[in-house]
């Protein structure tokens, strides 16, 4: 009882320091983890905390909702579009840093070769937390987000499962390359068989039910549950946590009603919110100061080695991918560098070492914690000015200005409906509610032009808004669908064909419907010549009429489906559908003047 209670004490005094910090934060505008950390690192000296961190209660406990709720939230058509540059950073890369830190650490401070493979495999999982968040507030492009947060999400299983190995090796003396290939194969794609196994069984359930507490009840299973599977199996737990996520969300956000999905969203949200506060703060506990300060040549030598690995794996995979995936600007490449934090899962691998290994256990720990706390308070805190600087933000003054203007339009909405639920409840008269609602409406009618004024000015505000209304009302016909079969209005074969089209239609995504013209339309075909200014320009930059559907792009003998951020190449050939009188706007928008007509 005496025990239980002192781990509750414990757990209580964690959160209040948690909530104290995530108060203080947004006043002081620094990364909540930094400052998690930071807090640590102070109560070590006088705080009576004594709480083990052990490798398994982060791999079992903390990383799956990490993991989890990353993949789940993760958007399944972007990372779709640039899945060759992320697997291409995730599995090659995490190779190359591994060989890159260990011959660095070996010649640099004369650290046996098994001892730096180790240690180059632990610093190979990456863990961009605070710079995901920071990306959020400021709006930086969603491909750059997805590109982040997807390479890390892969970044994590390869590392891991290649530690292991790894680390078997070093125990049994047993160097075999092959062997060593082939059960780096068996693990990751045992891993991917169980995500997919359990992913797709649990979202037949969930598409099935229609209760958000069993169906967040559901996503909990999954998450764990996948993870201790694949993990009793031999295999990757944190791939089959990934694949298992990445199932759900491409399948059954769509089956659930808005109200689960809000729900699940916030229970994730307030999940990872939760282990994230408690880990990084564990992590500021654990740290020794005086061991840090004692092997700061080690360390030194650490954070260069994985700096220099990630500079050739980013700047050298990039310009080899370019010939296989969509160029990333090298402004972009810039933030791919500097935003390789270190964080949960490194430290998780350095503590998994065996005491077989001896002092040299305890020298790649001390190492680990070094680069992880120099990845958390520099790299993290100068991210912000670092993305100003590369002006990479997409968020223009006058997109802040709509969202301003939205925002208080939709609170004078709100405001404007509990006025008349006060009033037809019989708290306010009419006359008290006439003189408040005759304010509000000369408000909300300004700000509604204003808004509306501003969509017109700028299309690809637009374009959002249509596209998050399309995906909204697709989704309350597939609600309504879910409602008639579970009232018995329709049978499952009628609701598995009515809801698959609704499906379609939201992979598809608003800008694929067709466009009603009221004058005939012909197919064009715009070659972008060497001079052309539209080269280099990705589709949402580019000045085309809304009546213009672009249809595909051929590159070579590569033809390409375009979406928003798809940047144009020379001797691109692009195939559009427009009106006859907007032929001429969209030549001078792709400033070209050669074009091959076909009637339709």
């Amino acid at each position: 009882m005496e025990q239980f209670l002192s781990t509750e004490t414990i757990i209580i005094e964690l959160l209040v320091i948690v909530s104290i910090v995530a108060i203080a934060v947004r006043r002081l505008r620094i990364p909540y983890t930094v400052a998690l950390v930071v807090v640590g690192l102070v109560i070590t000296f006088q705080s009576t905390i004594k709480f083990e961190l052990t490798p398994e209660m982060i791999m079992a406990l903390f990383v799956p909702p990490l993991i989890f709720e990353a993949a789940f939230h993760l958007n399944i058509q972007e990372l779709r579009r640039n899945y060759a540059a992320i697997l291409l950073l995730a599995v090659p890369g995490v190779v190359i840093t591994m060989l890159i830190v260990a011959g660095t650490m070996a010649l640099g401070i004369n650290l046996s070769l098994p001892m730096a493979l180790l240690f180059g495999a632990l610093m190979s999982a990456t863990d961009p937390v605070a710079v995901v968040v920071l990306f959020r507030s400021l709006g930086v492009p969603k491909r750059l987000a997805v590109l982040i947060e997807g390479e890390s999400l892969f970044n994590d299983g390869t590392a891991v499962v290649l530690f292991n190995l790894v680390l078997t090796a070093v125990l049994t003396s047993q160097y075999n390359l092959f062997a060593g290939m082939w059960n780096f194969l068996i693990v990751s794609f045992g891993g991917i068989a169980v995500g997919l196994a359990v992913g797709w069984v649990i979202s037949q359930v969930i598409a099935r039910v229609d209760n958000y507490l069993i169906e967040t009840t559901l996503t909990t299973i999954l998450a764990f549950g996948s993870y201790l599977l694949a993990d009793r199996l031999g295999v990757s737990g944190i791939l089959a946590v990934l694949i298992a996520g990445l199932v759900t969300s491409n399948t059954s956000q769509q089956s659930m009603s808005p109200t689960s999905r809000i729900v699940i969203f916030n229970f994730w949200e307030y999940t990872t919110f939760l282990s994230n506060s408690i880990l990084f703060l564990l992590i500021g506990l654990q740290v020794n100061i005086t061991t840090l300060v004692n092997a700061w040549q080690p360390i030194l030598w650490a954070v260069l080695a994985v700096f220099v690995a990630r500079c050739v794996v980013v700047y050298g995979l990039c310009w080899v991918g370019k010939r296989v995936a969509e160029p990333i600007p090298m402004s972009w490449q810039h933030i791919l560098n500097w935003g390789d934090l270190r964080g949960a899962i490194s430290l998780a691998l350095a503590l998994s070492l065996p005491v077989a290994l001896g002092a040299q256990a305890d020298l790649l720990q001390t190492m680990a914690f070094g680069v992880v706390l120099f990845t958390l308070l520099v790299q993290s805190t100068t991210m912000a000015p670092l993305v100003k600087r590369l002006k990479i933000i997409t968020r223009n003054d006058a997109q802040l200005e709509y969202e301003l203007n939205h925002a208080r339009l939709t609170a004078l909405r709100s405001a404007d409906s509990r006025l008349d639920r006060l009033h037809n409840d019989g708290m306010l008269s009419s006359l008290t509610r006439d003189k408040l609602k005759h304010g509000i409406t000369e408000q909300a009618s300004l700000l509604a032009e204003q808004v509306r004024g501003q969509l017109l000015a700028d299309p690809t505000l637009e374009a959002e808004e249509l596209e998050t209304g399309w995906r909204e009302l697709l989704r309350a016909q597939r609600s309504a669908l879910l409602s008639l079969r579970h009232d018995g209005v329709i049978t499952d074969e009628t609701f598995d064909l009515l809801a698959s089209e609704v499906d379609a239609q939201l992979s598809e995504g608003y800008a694929a419907q067709p466009v009603k013209t009221e004058t005939r339309t012909q197919f064009i075909e715009v070659p972008i010549s060497d001079s052309s200014d539209a080269v280099g320009k990705s589709i949402s930059e580019l000045d085309i009429p809304r009546s213009a559907v672009l249809v595909s792009i051929q590159r070579g003998d590569e033809v390409i489906i375009p979406h928003g951020d798809t940047v144009l190449h020379t001797r691109d050939i692009i195939t559009l559908l427009c009106e006859r009188e907007a032929i001429p706007e969209v030549k001078h928008a792709l400033n070209n003047s050669k074009v091959d007509d076909k009637l339709t």
